[in-house]
């Protein structure tokens, strides 16, 4: 049976539609995706996030701990800030992207995905043994409730009574987190998010998380702000070029597959999980390319290609498969379908032109770099 979010009673009685979502219920559109879509691009979007997982590290070798476990050099991250890095299996494969908040100088927030939260925690426990840390799953102890769009800081600003932030909200940078009060609910309020739009992340215990809930759909009904389901969260992350664990990540790419290279900090000092086979890899890239890289695809029509649709290097019956789709989708901001594939390096260059097999019609796409949207300053 699925886990229910503490939620799960507001969204029933705004008649959403619910999915199992890594073994949890959760809404996946409330009335149209695509108002929810435009709502978090033009003025703002709800979101209950519940589902991820949230897992404590803490002690004197916190720090230190989380440089072993992780690909990030989590030790030069200030308290108040967050970072976003990767935990990555001894082979290079990425077990899970992650976003590592440093809450004080000896305690970390780490939060996963969802389907990954059990994996993670399990993994940091085992890979703190021996420094002076300790590792909780905390997941139980918080409800997740976004706010994204453009129109966000006034909502939040609305409903804050205070932040530990000598600016107040305006001084709560991105990817930064602080303390905070709303209208008596005491939270950690984050200014990350997954959708391409300034937005932020409030983190809540569960049995407040209802009467925060309403408390910012009221103060967003005078700015457009819509409770938006998964659905729509998809298409905004895959406009963004923000990758999805399952689809562009998993245990069988490494971060330099996926474009990511740059997360891994060899710089930094010590051995970390991973280390040996990574620096391999990159030896490897800089003598020969890679068997398999991610790029963005642009279509014409409205047929959009979809996860596991296969891409071609022609139209014809002798065409040679070259690569898969990893998402796709029509995107509602612009129009036309953008997906993400994994191909043949060969096939790498923007402006190129591939095929696509959609249920046995063979379309053309241009291959183009993500984003494919990025938000006006």
């Amino acid at each position: 049976m699925s886990t229910q979010s503490p939620l799960h009673e507001v969204h029933a009685e705004l008649g959403a539609s619910f999915t199992d979502f890594a073994g949890w219920s959760m809404p996946v559109r409330y009335s149209s995706e695509l108002a929810e879509h435009k709502a978090v691009r033009e003025a703002a979007g709800l979101f209950d996030l519940s589902h991820m997982g949230e897992i404590e590290v803490r002690g004197p070798e916190a720090a230190l701990a989380l440089d072993y476990a992780m690909i990030g050099n989590l030790s030069g991250v200030k308290v108040g800030r967050a970072r976003y890095t990767m935990l990555c299996h001894s082979t290079g494969g990425v077990l899970d992207d992650l976003v590592v908040y440093r809450l004080a100088e000896q305690r970390f927030l780490v939060v996963a995905n969802a389907g990954n939260a059990a994996v993670v925690a399990a993994e940091l426990r085992d890979r703190a043994h021996g420094f002076s840390a300790e590792v909780d799953d905390r997941s139980a102890e918080f409800a997740l409730i976004a706010v994204q769009g453009p129109s966000s800081p006034e909502i939040v600003g609305n409903v804050l009574d205070s932040i530990e932030l000598d600016g107040g909200l305006p001084d709560l940078r991105y990817y930064a987190a602080a303390p905070a009060v709303v209208r008596g609910h005491e939270l950690l309020l984050a200014r990350t998010g997954y959708t391409g739009e300034d937005g932020f992340e409030l983190y809540v215990p569960p049995a407040e998380a209802a009467d925060v809930w309403r408390l910012l759909t009221e103060a967003g009904q005078r700015h457009g702000l819509l409770p938006a389901g998964l659905a729509c969260r998809d298409t905004l992350r895959l406009e963004a070029g923000m990758p999805l664990y399952g689809n562009e990540l998993t245990v069988r790419l490494t971060p330099f597959e996926a474009g990511m290279g740059r997360l891994v900090k060899f710089e930094k000092p010590g051995d970390f999980v991973g280390r040996a086979a990574l620096e391999k890899h990159r030896d490897e890239l800089a003598e020969r390319p890679a068997e398999r890289v991610l790029i963005g695809l642009q279509g014409s029509g409205r047929r959009a290609p979809r996860h596991g649709y296969r891409l071609l290097d022609g139209s014809g019956a002798d065409a040679t498969e070259i690569g898969e789709v990893t998402s796709g989708a029509l995107s509602p901001t612009l129009g036309y379908p953008i997906a993400m594939a994994y191909v043949d390096p060969a096939h790498r260059e923007p402006g190129g032109t591939l095929y696509v097999d959609i249920r046995g019609r063979v379309e053309s796409v241009e291959v183009v770099a993500p984003p494919f949207y990025k938000r006006s300053a």
